[in-house]
């Protein structure tokens, strides 16, 4: 059987959680109304996904196998030419904030979601990366010699075989909420606050889908730069990457914009709400003393 989002919701709140949850801490993660869970967990029990005690079974468990998150894909080419001076010797991700590397947010999360394969496309100041493996040995790392030749498509395009069932993440944004990353996930989504006014780069959204990227607007979501793609967007993006990469002007485009813009009608991507306080994307060396108070000396 193929689960309803909200069942899916549900049984991956439950699935996650080292402890029962009451239906209202359900309702609280997943932005679903108390009735709602009330039905959905009836349902659940009823298909014997979870048990009387509300502990998830070895056929709800089965049941999400096709969900399953396989790899995260970090992109961390660039040179971070805001972030100067610091980052004229550190690439931008391994920057220290209140003591912990930037990238490592990220990571921390995606090993608590016991996501088994992580790729970091690297570029500026390469060698320094290598330092990650000691604490995360099996990191694949692969280099984009071409960083300040091309944009960030130019790293998508050496991974281009390895979307499915994948998360990518910009490797310079500082996660605070670690929930966001997960072991399973629905459809083809890009995290997204809402904002009545921004001059970043945002989506315009019709009934959870995203319709429109753009830079600056008002009623939108602002896009934060994690995203996730199933098996089946997995398997076109392998080939629209290779087209749009080799297309005039092609290696000027932002990496999103295959699926977001040039072949926009061949996607369905959905806007996965988050809190504007859920992820810090540090720009410049300003924003960076103000969150870490060292900087200042």
């Amino acid at each position: 059987m193929k689960l309803t989002y909200n069942e899916f919701e549900v049984l991956t709140t439950i699935e996650r959680s080292d402890k029962k949850l009451s239906q209202r801490e359900i309702a609280n993660y997943t932005n679903l109304s108390l009735g709602t869970v009330n039905k959905i967990i009836s349902e659940l029990e009823n298909k014997d996904l979870i048990d009387s005690n509300g502990v998830i079974t070895k056929k709800g468990l089965e049941e999400l196998e096709p969900y399953r998150v396989k790899r995260a894909i970090f992109l961390a080419a660039g040179f971070g030419s805001r972030l100067v001076p610091i980052t004229l010797n550190t690439p931008k991700p391994l920057v220290r904030v209140n003591g912990k590397k930037i990238i490592e947010t990220l990571l921390d999360a995606v090993v608590d979601a016991e996501i088994p394969e992580i790729i970091i496309v690297t570029g500026y100041l390469n060698e320094q990366f290598e330092i990650l493996s000691k604490k995360y040995p099996y990191i694949k790392f692969v280099v984009n010699d071409k960083y300040n030749e091309a944009n960030n498509i130019s790293s998508a395009y050496l991974v281009k075989d390895k979307f499915e069932n994948a998360y990518v993440l910009e490797s310079d944004l500082y996660l605070y909420n670690s929930r966001l990353i997960r072991k399973y996930e629905y459809y083809s989504n890009f995290l997204g606050f809402s904002v009545d006014r921004t001059d970043d780069w945002c989506f315009e959204v019709k009934g959870n889908v995203i319709t429109k990227e753009k830079i600056g607007g008002y009623n939108c979501y602002q896009m934060c730069g994690i995203s996730y793609y199933d098996d089946v967007d997995g398997k076109k993006i392998r080939n629209d990457l290779e087209e749009v990469y080799n297309m005039p002007g092609g290696k000027e485009k932002y990496w999103e914009q295959v699926m977001l813009d040039v072949k926009k009608d061949d996607y369905k991507i959905h806007v996965r709400e988050c809190k504007k306080g859920d992820i810090i994307e540090i720009d410049t060396f300003n924003e960076l003393k103000a969150i870490d108070k060292s900087y200042c000396v």
